[in-house]
């Protein structure tokens, strides 16, 4: 993963190995210290215009917040919500609440009122910090349920003046103004809470994603972090004064990891973008050196770049698709540790120049040295396709108990197909039954209050992941899929759902597929298609619609994406091959429970949801009525009803 080339300027070892000795207050502290009022610590954009913080600025805002914190009575060991986007009052707010022993708990910003409930009642939130007027209009509705949480602190106060008199609430600057009028009063207050804490106190509980049923806590001590942090800047190509900018969710272990553990350890800039519209041209503005992004991040790119690259000009789709073949037997090549011919050097010199630098300009990806997904298995299609346009992204592996992404492809050996190998100090095993296990001291502590989950999933120091597994000839690792997620045909011919749909949504018309087979004669599937792309499409064949449903259901969509998943079915073995498949008549959603908040499939549910639709598929019928739910962001619940279509590939 590191490029010997590159000069930059790391922190040195010795100080590296020190930080897991500390807390992150006061690692910030120190940080303060030895980078002062000089480097930038973070970044946002606001108005079209960046503001800064220096580490002294950083270091005085989460002073402030843990005094306020302190003056409105927080104890050591109490746990404290955070509802919150990506903006520096969530570093200020979480770091403010470590710095005094409490641990923190973020939650979605995208979750109902009810995921939110739930989850700040398992914990029994002493205070909860929310973003604006919407998180906070969720808790109120059911103050009743939260009894345990003191106050509900908010950050945004657009929207907000009609609140002033609940005593319930109480806006950030308010809480600023607590923390100044305490530090005047006891001025070494907050250097003697700082230091009680330790590396092996529980920093924050973070939810898995709940896939195969409720969400687990689990419990990550500031040495799992700092460790996998120090992991990270010993590898990745970045240093003292690079930048990282903060777009996955901050519930998400990938921005807890890089947001605050390796942007504290490593010296290096945050950068909050202003809207996640305008992040394209953040990214071109702020030129971070590393980005590690959701697969569904990388999928969604590629399907925009290529329905764009359609829609162009003939000369202009010509040079690119002549780019792209360069380019793919470059990595082709490269992959399998083959020579590459001079004559193939020099085109994809030339390729790069005249196509792919100025499309990853465009998109906002041209400055990165390293890319990275994790969080989800992804097509090796996509990691093809970016790395032939010249970006180097590269598919990591990892888990919310493992202390996140551990297992990496190298930067000169990438394979498209495997996550590569394990960073520094982790050891990486296969059971007899194929299941992944690894041992890190960035293994977690354990589950909140579940101490049979947490002897099930670790033992002697390996922590079991549940994921199904294999060592190539050259080291590498390749993921199957979830070992309770493989399943086997009629035919006793076995399969990973995550293959082929992984494959599937490499199709910039396919935004979500589920794939079913268990205990059947063939392969069936469920298809969302991405209405965006797909309405362009249908707009640009003056065929009418109006609704997700209505765009689904046209005749011409089904014929397109049957031609999608016949292309990908010449990739596939036949036992693994769709058979048949339904265009769903509305989006798979979250506040469905159809999905977790990462976007990961609730296969269980769905299976449970629509279990009609997949037994139809094997019943020779050719439409099925049906009438469905959807649940709307405010709560209410709204009725469907069509006629689905089953379609024969």
């Amino acid at each position: 993963m590191s490029k010997t080339n590159l000069k930059i300027d790391r922190i040195d070892e010795g100080t590296l190995s020190s930080l897991v000795e500390y807390t992150f207050p006061q690692i910030l502290s120190r940080q303060a210290e030895r980078l002062g009022p000089d480097m930038i610590a973070i970044r946002e954009k606001a108005y079209g215009i960046w503001q800064t913080y220096d580490w002294q600025e950083y270091l005085r805002y989460t002073k402030l917040a843990a005094l306020g914190l302190l003056s409105l009575g927080l104890k050591r060991g109490e746990n404290v919500g955070l509802i919150l986007d990506n903006h520096p009052e969530w570093l200020f707010s979480e770091l403010g609440a470590q710095s005094l022993g409490a641990v923190t708990v973020p939650l979605f910003t995208s979750a109902v009122a009810k995921e939110q409930v739930n989850g700040l009642n398992r914990v029994e939130a002493a205070y909860v910090f929310a973003q604006d007027q919407e998180q906070v209009d969720k808790l109120l509705a059911h103050k009743d349920e939260v009894d345990h949480v003191r106050h509900l602190i908010y950050i945004d106060p657009t929207g907000m003046r009609s609140y002033v008199d609940n005593p319930w609430l109480i806006s950030f600057s308010q809480l600023l103004e607590l923390g100044e009028e305490l530090d005047r009063e006891e001025p070494e207050l907050f250097q003697k809470e700082l230091w009680e804490g330790g590396p092996n106190d529980v920093a924050l509980m973070l939810m898995t994603s709940g896939t195969t049923g409720e969400p687990k806590l689990v419990m990550l001590s500031y040495e799992n972090f700092t460790e996998m942090s120090r992991k990270w800047l010993e590898t990745a190509p970045i240093g003292i004064g690079d930048n990282w900018i903060s777009i996955t969710p901050t519930a998400w272990i990938v921005d807890q990891l890089w947001g605050v553990g390796i942007t504290l350890s490593g010296g290096v800039s945050m950068n909050f973008p202003e809207t996640s519209e305008t992040a394209v041209e953040d990214f071109r503005e702020i030129g971070p050196t590393v980005i590690v992004s959701s697969s569904r991040f990388w999928e969604d790119l590629a399907s925009k770049i290529r329905v764009k690259i359609n829609d162009s000009g003939f000369v202009k789709r010509a040079l690119y698709n002549v780019s792209q073949k360069i380019g793919g037997r470059f990595v082709d090549l490269e992959s399998e540790k083959k020579p590459i011919p001079i004559q193939l050097k020099f085109l994809r010199w030339i390729a790069n120049g005249v196509i792919s630098r100025p499309l990853l300009d465009r998109v906002g990806c041209l400055g990165f040295l390293g890319a990275y997904t994790g969080g989800h298995p992804i097509s090796p299609d996509v990691i093809r396709f970016f790395r032939a346009n010249g970006l180097n992204l590269m598919q990591c592996y990892g888990l919310t108990e493992a202390g996140g992404i551990f297992q990496v492809q190298p930067d000169n050996e990438a394979k498209p197909e495997t996550v590569g190998r394990a960073l520094p100090r982790t050891e990486v095993k296969i059971t007899e039954d194929q299941e992944v296990l690894v041992s890190s001291k960035s293994n977690f502590v354990g589950y909140y209050q579940n101490p049979e989950a947490t002897a099930a999933a670790l033992e002697d120091g390996w922590f079991y992941t549940g994921d199904a597994g294999y060592f190539d000839d050259d080291g590498h690792l390749l993921i199957i899929g979830r070992k309770e997620d493989i399943m086997r045909t009629k035919e006793g011919e076995a399969f990973s759902p995550d293959f082929v749909e992984t494959r599937l949504k490499f199709s910039p018309y396919v935004q979500e597929s589920v794939i079913w087979g268990e205990g059947r004669p063939y392969l069936t599937g469920f298809i969302n298609i991405d209405y965006g792309n797909v309405g362009s499409w249908a707009e640009e064949r003056k065929i009418p619609y109006t609704t997700y449903t209505d765009l689904s259901q046209q005749p011409a969509v089904e014929e397109m994406i049957r031609e999608e998943v016949r292309e990908v079915n010449t990739q596939l073995p036949k036992p693994m091959q769709l058979v048949k498949f339904i265009l769903l008549y509305k989006l798979l959603d979250a506040d469905d429970e159809e999905l977790t908040r990462t976007g990961k499939v609730r296969r269980k549910f769905v299976f449970k949801q629509y279990k009609d639709l997949i037994d139809v598929m094997y019943s020779g019928k050719k439409e099925l009525a049906v009438k469905g739910q959807v649940r709307y962001r405010d709560g209410h619940i709204g009725t469907i009803e069509t006629t689905v279509k089953i379609i024969d590939v």
